[in-house]
């Protein structure tokens, strides 16, 4: 299982590199000022930051439990990946909503588009992630990394 220091800096890198990208792609998409999508990506990113560490905990824990081992296939990748966007949903809706004096429906679409664009980023971050820092019990027999 990841450390407490690696599973920060997972989550560090992850957000600062997701909000370089979606700042200002979500500012032009939605046609809003990049300082109200930069705020509320920055909003969003430090709950989904708390959520990531959290969530990455309890996951890891339940693969350890039924599986016996966290080693993530691409099934389990994809489950990961749309678990975590679900629950994040059920916060982000309702602030991006009161921030932009939207409605729900609206802040819902709004969300539901850059959960869209986290899944892909999360499933191929957390590839990438594993493959620059395998932890010990991935290890192939000849020291290759299994997934």
């Amino acid at each position: 299982m990841r450390t407490t220091r690696d599973r920060i800096r997972h989550a560090i890198s992850f957000e600062l590199l997701a909000l370089g990208i979606v700042v200002p792609l979500g500012a032009f998409v939605f046609s809003l000022p990049l300082s109200d999508i930069g705020v509320v990506s920055v909003g969003s990113a430090t709950i989904a930051m708390l959520w990531n560490y959290v969530y990455n905990i309890g996951f890891d824990r339940a693969m350890e439990r039924l599986a016996g081992s966290t080693l993530k296939t691409v099934p389990i990748r994809v489950l990961h990946a749309v678990l975590f966007e679900a629950g994040l949903l059920l916060v982000l809706a309702p602030f991006i909503a009161w921030y932009l004096g939207v409605g729900l429906w609206h802040a819902v679409v709004m969300d539901l588009s850059f959960a869209l664009f986290y899944m892909v980023y999360a499933f191929v971050f957390n590839w990438g992630y594993d493959r620059l820092f395998p932890i010990p019990e991935w290890q192939a027999p000849q020291g290759r990394v299994a997934n």
